[in-house]
């Protein structure tokens, strides 16, 4: 089948799951499909990063991201922007940018920061730890595995009315030095007098920031872009605990945000512009739908909105028509303390064997392993709604290392403790963690798919699981009646690769007949 036209000028690559689904991958893609149709080499004019910070992780044509927008990789795409809704430490954006421009990747003079995007510092990033230590010494909680990236401390800011804007960096060193200063100071009374730290710890939450970020960048240190003084997080501790050294925040962050201040902007024209122009705008979405603040399970979210309604409010263009791709992988990962209701046996060959790829691209965080709940996706779709479907990771179901291939399970239901069948994510909490997973149970394959290119030519047990996926899913979304629109299963990757993608998929229609 040919690919389904997109919709809209705009377009939203969202996540439908916990998130590390492989959202990234689709911008060199969906960009190439764009110049093919269109014979237009500039029909995507501006990539925007809608959400979060630098606590989104995404690899791209073999580049690590986590600030910066995908389109990075696409030299046709002249526009890199972060959105009024993004949280971004100006220090981190360099520490992408300036590696990037070294293996050849022009970014400085492609990025464009809204005016209204959100300035986060150390402040933050201290505060970010700070409150794991809470959650842990003080509230007796699991570990929630923070980023350390400071986003939520920066959302609280944006909420408090106390938030700094990229436009500061256009004014001057001394307005901005009062707004740190004071921001400086509450940070250390909040970790002193709420999050209750004991004042040995006070050194070491810069000691820990300094290893993360050496660590990090490790690679840009020694092809000798930085040296590891750079990320050297202790010259920012104050002489005594629950004091910053102000002179030196203050010198590393303002150097940073001028050193930026040419990328400063409005991208509210800019997108206007582009789409004047008939050019296209990727929104890149950081986490995925069921981390939203507001449609996911505290303290297990993210600070931001993760689903396409954010994309005209970090864009600050009116709400017009708009087409979604939401991305799942072919089977569940979860990083942190979630309740993780599909979650694998550690025992089972397949999750060993999963384990082994299954990392964060943000913290290296050891990922939970689980079969695909396809009660999640199909809520993400009946209440976050997207066009368009892509399933990645299909390769990761064939045979390699432990796993010599066997029966796979698919999540299509819950039962609760009278043993009632719930169709449907529940949104009160304390009932979710009581359910029990309903499997369908289907075969798996021996082949190995990963340089596949036709959906075709896929094993009949490989393209029973995706016609079963989709056919579920939808099921599922329309609650006992038909969808008015069935969503497109757009791509299926088999894959790290850019070219390791199967697009000829059939009609939805087609595959909920095959399944």
């Amino acid at each position: 089948m040919a690919l389904t036209p997109f919709k809209s000028l705009l377009i939203a690559d969202v996540g439908i799951s916990m998130g590390d689904e492989g959202k990234g991958r689709l911008i060199p893609e969906i960009v190439r499909e764009l110049q093919t149709i269109t014979k237009r080499r500039d029909v995507v004019g501006t990539v925007l990063k809608v959400n979060g910070g630098a606590n989104s992780g995404h690899t791209v044509a073999g580049l690590k991201l986590n600030l910066l927008p995908g389109g990075v990789a696409e030299h046709d795409v002249a526009c890199l922007a972060l959105g009024s809704g993004v949280v971004a430490d100006p220090r981190k954006a360099l520490w992408e940018a300036l590696p990037l421009e070294k293996l050849g990747y022009p970014v400085l003079s492609r990025l464009l920061i809204d005016e209204r995007c959100m300035v986060s510092d150390v402040s933050h990033r201290i505060l970010d730890l700070a409150w794991e230590d809470y959650r842990i010494n003080v509230l007796g909680q699991e570990p929630r595995g923070s980023t350390g990236r400071g986003i939520t401390p920066a959302y609280v800011d944006e909420v408090s009315q106390m938030q700094i804007h990229y436009s500061e960096f256009l004014g001057t060193q001394a307005d901005y030095a009062k707004r740190l200063s004071a921001r400086l100071n509450r940070a250390a009374h909040t970790v002193q007098h709420v999050c209750q730290l004991s004042p040995e710890k006070w050194a070491g939450l810069f000691t820990k920031l300094t290893e993360a970020e050496v660590r990090a960048n490790k690679t840009a240190i020694e092809a000798g872009v930085f040296t590891a003084a750079e990320f050297d997080f202790t010259r920012f501790a104050g002489s005594t605990p629950f004091t910053f050294n102000h002179e030196a925040v203050l010198a590393a962050y303002w150097k940073a945000g001028s050193a930026l201040a040419h990328t400063v902007g409005d991208v509210r024209e800019r997108i206007l512009t582009d789409m004047a122009s008939s050019r296209r705008i990727i929104g890149e979405f950081g986490q995925a739908y069921w981390l939203d603040k507001r449609a996911g399970f505290a303290p297990n979210v993210t600070a931001s909105h993760t689903f396409t309604p954010e994309f005209f409010q970090s864009a600050g263009i009116p709400v017009q028509a708009i087409h979604t791709v939401g991305c799942c992988k072919a089977y569940d990962t979860k990083v942190g303390t979630h309740v993780f209701l599909t979650k694998m046996e550690e025992s089972h060959p397949l999750q060993r064997a999963l384990a082994k790829l299954e990392f964060g691209t943000s913290t290296g965080r050891q990922r939970m392993v689980g079969w695909s709940d396809l009660v999640e996706k199909a809520d993400a779709l009946r209440y976050g709604g997207y066009d368009d479907i892509v399933i990645n990771k299909l390769d990761a179901l064939s045979p390699h290392g432990e796993w010599q291939g066997g029966e796979l399970k698919l999540c299509t239901g819950y039962r609760d403790a009278s043993g009632k069948i719930v169709s449907s994510v529940p949104r009160n909490d304390a009932v979710r963690r009581a359910l029990q997973p309903i499997y369908a149970t289907l075969p798996g394959w021996t082949e190995n798919i990963s340089s596949i290119r036709s959906y075709a030519q896929l094993p009949a047990a490989a393209r029973k699981y995706i016609a079963f996926t989709m056919a579920e899913i939808v099921r599922l979304a329309g609650r006992g009646h038909t969808l008015n629109e069935l969503p497109n299963l757009r791509y299926i990757g088999v894959g790290p690769d850019p070219d390791q993608i199967i697009s000829d998929v059939p009609a939805t229609a087609d595959l909920i007949r095959q399944a």
